[in-house]
């Protein structure tokens, strides 16, 4: 089903793929099978109860409501995931399978977003991102240009939890986080920093060193991390 109000490019679409609102994508871009571009928030689902709007074959004016959500040109979206209404993609964006994409999340271009993560809305990532699979990035995180985040990597935004009070999270140009990571609420990731995989991060990481355990502690510059790198790959 494709909203009335949404705007395609020269797109390949499923035939499964349902699309809402006032989608926008892009030339060039692939929709693969069941997925979801633009879902309605809480708000316009109640808003849709609300106006007893009814859903069934024929009916379009339910898949029509809502703002909908952008796709940049040169996109694809693989098979089984839901992107939300008022959440952007930038230019040549590429979406695992079963990722969930929550409203006001915005992502740059050339980003990858590895199967099974989600994305938990009100987050922003920058241009040439590689997430892998199975992260969870919460709202009120800010991920940078150039970031690499590991399979199963988990971010968090209460202290606390639960609490009323979320707090941002900040990632920087070039950082590394290692696979199966938690990152606590509040921190700031320092440009380059790597952290070492299952590493808990509980307080700010300086730029251009590498951190490792629970907490994590410094235990190498980037650069001493770089010419291991280089001998690993050259055996």
């Amino acid at each position: 089903m494709i909203s009335r109000r949404a705007i395609l490019g020269r797109v390949f679409l499923d035939p499964t793929a349902v699309i809402y609102g006032a989608s926008v994508i892009g030339d060039e871009s692939y929709i693969g099978g069941f997925t979801v571009i633009g879902f309605p928030t809480r708000d316009t689902l109640k808003s849709i109860l609300a106006r007893r709007i009814s859903v069934g074959e024929g009916k379009t004016e339910y898949y029509s409501i809502g703002e909908g959500a952008k796709i940049g040109d040169e996109c694809v979206v693989r098979t089984h995931v839901t992107i939300y209404e008022r959440a952007s993609l930038g230019r040549r964006v590429m979406v695992g399978h079963g990722v969930l994409i929550r409203e006001n999340t915005l992502i740059g271009d050339d980003t990858l977003i590895g199967s099974g993560s989600i994305i938990d809305g009100g987050v922003t990532v920058g241009n040439n991102v590689n997430i892998q699979s199975d992260v969870y990035i919460p709202p009120r995180v800010i991920i940078k240009d150039r970031v690499f985040i590991g399979p199963r990597a988990v971010f968090t935004n209460d202290r606390y939890p639960p609490s009323r009070r979320l707090v941002e999270t900040i990632v920087e140009e070039e950082a590394v986080i290692g696979a199966n990571s938690t990152i606590i609420a509040g921190v700031k990731i320092g440009r380059g920093a790597v952290i070492a995989a299952g590493s808990i991060v509980t307080r700010d990481v300086p730029e251009r060193v590498v951190v490792a355990g629970n907490p994590a502690r410094v235990i190498m510059t980037r650069d001493e991390y770089e010419a291991k790198k280089a001998r690993y790959e050259a055996e």
